[in-house]
C-alpha cells in the first residue's frame, strides 16, 4: 500500500494554513503523514499547525526551497505531496495521486494546474493562462521534460532521495519548484495532469512588483543553472541517455 505524506511551507500564513488543512482533513484518502515547515513564522501559524495535528518542524533558513526541503527529508512517505499554504485541494487531490503512482510505477513525478481564486477575474485568467500556461508551454521545452508547479505536485520520496543533495536549498530568491525540476535525474518521467487541479490564491498578482518579483526569481534560478541546464546542453544529454538505454537494450536482446 502506498503512503503519502504532505508537505507545507509556511511563513505567517496562521489564517490561509486553517483552510487548507481543514480541506486535507476533508479527503477522501486522506494524508498518512501531514508535515507543516515553518519557516520563521511571529503569528498563530504553528498553533494552527499542530491543531490540526500537523508535524511542525522549524527552519529559520529563509527561503521557500529551504523550509519545502526540509519537509521532503523529513517525509516517510512512499509519495511525498506539496502544497503551499493558500493551496485549496480539492476532495479527490490525494485519491487521484495515490491512484496515479500505483497505476504508472514508471512516474517519477505527477504534476497538474492551479485554478487561481481571490483576484479579479481578468487577474486570475492572466495568472492561470499566461503566467503558468507560459511556465508549462516554454519552460517545458527548455527542460525537455514536464516542468513541476510547486503548488500542487507529489514525487515518489525516492527521487527526492536522489535529488535531495543538488537542489538549491539555502538560496532564497529561486523559484523551488524550477530548482528541483532542473535537478531531476532526466530518467525521472513527469507526468502533467490537467485534471489534477488545486485552487491556488493570486495575491503574488496583486501588484505589478509581486508579479516583477516571480520573474526575477526564475531568472535567477536558470542563471544558477547556467550553461549545464541550458537548452542545448539538456538535450545533448538527453540524446546521449537515449543512445545509451538503446545501447543496454541491443545488448541484452544480442545475448
Amino acid at each position: 500500500m502506498t503512503t503519502l505524506s504532505v508537505v507545507i511551507p509556511v511563513l505567517n500564513d496562521g489564517e490561509m494554513l486553517r483552510r487548507v488543512l481543514a480541506d486535507l482533513a476533508a479527503q477522501t484518502r486522506p494524508a498518512d503523514e501531514l508535515i507543516v515547515v515553518d519557516n520563521g513564522s511571529t503569528d498563530d501559524t504553528g498553533d494552527v499547525a499542530r491543531g490540526a495535528g500537523a508535524i511542525v518542524l522549524l527552519q529559520p533558513v529563509k527561503g521557500i526551497m529551504s523550509a519545502a526541503a526540509t519537509g521532503y527529508d523529513a517525509a516517510t512517505g512512499d509519495v511525498i505531496a506539496r502544497l503551499d499554504a493558500d493551496s485549496r485541494p480539492y476532495p479527490d487531490w490525494l485519491e487521484r495521486i495515490e491512484r496515479e503512482f500505483d497505476s504508472s510505477p514508471a512516474i517519477g513525478v505527477l504534476t497538474g494546474p492551479g485554478d487561481f481564486y481571490g483576484a479579479r477575474a481578468w487577474v486570475n485568467w492572466i495568472a492561470e493562462h499566461l503566467y503558468i500556461g507560459a511556465y508549462f508551454n516554454v519552460v517545458g521545452p527548455w527542460l525537455t521534460n514536464v516542468p513541476v508547479f510547486g503548488s500542487n505536485f507529489a514525487m515518489r520520496r525516492s527521487v527526492w532521495q536522489e535529488t535531495s543533495p543538488l537542489v538549491h536549498r539555502d538560496t532564497p530568491h529561486v523559484h523551488d519548484d524550477l530548482d528541483l525540476a532542473l535537478h531531476l535525474p532526466l530518467d525521472v518521467v513527469t507526468r502533467y495532469d490537467h485534471t489534477l487541479r488545486v485552487g491556488v490564491s493570486a495575491r503574488p498578482f496583486d501588484s505589478w512588483s509581486g508579479l516583477w518579483q516571480r520573474v526575477a526569481w526564475a531568472f535567477v534560478t536558470f542563471k544558477l543553472h547556467w550553461p549545464d541546464a541550458s537548452p542545448w546542453a539538456r538535450r545533448a544529454a538527453r540524446r546521449r541517455l537515449f543512445r545509451a538505454e538503446a545501447a543496454k537494450r541491443q545488448d541484452y536482446l544480442s545475448r
